[in-house]
């Protein structure tokens, strides 16, 4: 398909996208299992990490607010002000994410765009720019994808949840590098040439300096905005001038 074909939402498209999304599930599914885990550490109840994952639907977010949760603020008020905060800036990745998925939820109905985007995750978005770059233009492709893996995504917590009584720790089973492990592959599946390597280092750099003065959420949003400056004005030099 070209460029220029009309844009269509059809049950074909979610299909086709939840069956591409399987091949995730294996990754998603242990990366559930660690959040299990850690909630469970923290005290939190299946019920209640269940409906984190489910309302929030990010492993890095979820994360870092269980461990807000767990320091111990000095008042309620202040450990919901935290966990504001925290989910605030480390989901303010997805206005990146909506913003590359606009060709497509951009000429579908609202409920369609916006339930779409409900349940859309890291890797469903992956796939999801991965199908459009080969010609993929049914935006039902970005709900199947998005949906394969969040029942999964589910499923792990659950299991997370119920096995920390005879597991041992999550950080000595390395789940604490499982994200880092997860946006790496990631990355390289978007890699499409030589000259993506300037852009990922420059990305990386300032990744790096952001998190030492900033913090995690702020390195993404900062580094995403920069390696996307930066391809944009490398794929046309004369924007710099």
């Amino acid at each position: 398909m070209s460029e220029g074909d009309p844009i269509r939402f059809t049950l074909r498209g979610i299909a086709t996208g939840f069956r591409r999304s399987q091949v995730l599930s294996p990754g998603i599914f242990v990366y559930g299992i660690a959040f299990g885990m850690v909630a469970a550490q923290a005290k939190l109840s299946i019920l209640q990490a269940l409906a984190m994952s489910a309302a929030i639907y990010s492993g890095s977010a979820q994360l870092a607010a269980v461990g807000v949760l767990a320091s111990g603020a000095a008042s309620v008020l202040a450990t919901i002000w935290a966990l504001i905060a925290t989910l605030v800036v480390i989901n303010a990745r997805y206005i990146l994410f909506s913003a590359t998925l606009r060709p497509w939820l951009s000429q579908v109905s609202p409920l369609q765009a916006y339930g779409t985007l409900f349940f859309l995750g890291d890797s469903s978005w992956l796939l999801s720019m991965k199908a459009y770059d080969l010609g993929e233009r049914d935006a039902g492709f970005v709900l199947g994808s998005s949906v394969g893996v969040f029942f999964v995504w589910l499923l792990g917590t659950y299991l997370g949840c119920i096995a920390i009584g005879f597991a041992p720790d999550p950080h000595q089973l390395g789940f604490d590098f499982f994200l880092v492990a997860f946006a790496a592959a990631m990355m390289v599946g978007m890699i499409k040439g030589r000259s993506d390597y300037v852009i990922i280092v420059a990305a990386a750099v300032v990744a790096m300096v952001t998190a030492r003065f900033a913090n995690f959420g702020a390195a993404v949003v900062v580094s995403g905005l920069s390696g996307g400056a930066i391809a944009y004005f490398r794929a046309d030099p004369a924007r710099a001038a």
